[in-house]
């Protein structure tokens, strides 16, 4: 979501480790003193370096908001105020427009120059929030370890995502119906994890789920993986995150191999992919 991702808080350390590269790419760049020169090649020179930078900047700026979305990713697993991207560039800001690399520089350069300034303030800035906001979130992570590795947010199985959580139509009847989980398709036999720590509580066929292990987490979280082909748990086993509890199958009403994962928050179906970080 990634990694093999969040367990404790690895997660956050990842985060906060490109989170400092980030910032000190951005310093960096910040030092850079632009340098008038009079002959014509070093002209040419400083232009292609100044559109280098652009570029860089415009970088920066996806990587600072997909650490931000990182961020907030983390702190709905673990029932935290989210913050905004709006937040992050201020009071009622956003994300500054892109620099435009190709726009043609005239031996002054005022105009992208100017505004190349103005954006690494603001990058300057909503790296120091952005720090801030990870230190704080590790010092509260620190607290709730056991919440985290209770949490599904690895996936149980590689493949093909063949359909997801929500309203579709059925591969059965051709009707609309409401899909409970994601149906991941691979070879049978195909190991499938846990995807958080747990207690096995259920093993065993199930209608037309087939061959069924469901998994208690705690914090209302139960996991249900469905038409596998074996089962290598039994109810009472305590499971940590990674740990394999079957193989992929077929068992039950399938249109072929796959796993029929679902998540459960206090009894209530919800969209797994919520929770899956790597």
């Amino acid at each position: 979501m990634l990694l093999f991702c969040i367990a404790g808080l690895g997660a956050v350390g990842y985060g906060a480790y490109h989170y400092y590269h980030l910032r000190q790419t951005t310093l960096n760049t910040r030092e850079l003193e632009l340098i008038k020169a009079n002959q014509s090649d070093e002209l040419v020179s400083q232009r292609k370096q100044i559109q280098v930078f652009a570029t860089e900047i415009n970088d920066l700026k996806s990587k600072l908001l997909a650490l931000n979305n990182f961020e907030n990713q983390i702190r709905m697993i673990a029932n935290l105020e989210k913050g905004n991207e709006d937040s992050l560039f201020g009071i009622g800001g956003s994300k500054p427009e892109d620099l435009n690399p190709k726009l043609k520089l005239t031996e002054k350069h005022s105009s992208l120059i100017r505004e190349m300034h103005q954006q690494i303030g603001h990058l300057d800035s909503a790296s120091s929030v952005q720090g801030n906001r990870f230190e704080s979130l590790i010092k509260i992570l620190d607290g709730q370890k056991n919440l985290l590795a209770s949490t599904p947010a690895v996936w149980p199985v590689r493949g093909i995502l063949m359909s997801g959580f929500g309203h579709r139509t059925s591969p059965f009847t051709g009707a609309g119906d409401f899909h409970k989980g994601l149906d991941i398709s691979n070879q049978q036999g195909t190991p499938v994890i846990s995807t958080a720590d747990g207690t096995v509580t259920f093993t065993g066929p199930q209608n037309f789920l087939g061959n069924v292990v469901m998994i208690t987490h705690g914090h209302g979280l139960v996991t249900c993986y469905a038409h596998l082909q074996k089962i290598l748990v039994q109810p009472g086993n305590k499971v940590k995150r990674g740990e394999k509890i079957a193989l992929l199958g077929n068992t039950g009403k399938s249109t072929g191999p796959h796993l029929h994962y679902e998540v459960h928050l206090n009894g209530a179906p919800v969209d797994p992919k919520k929770y899956i970080l790597n």
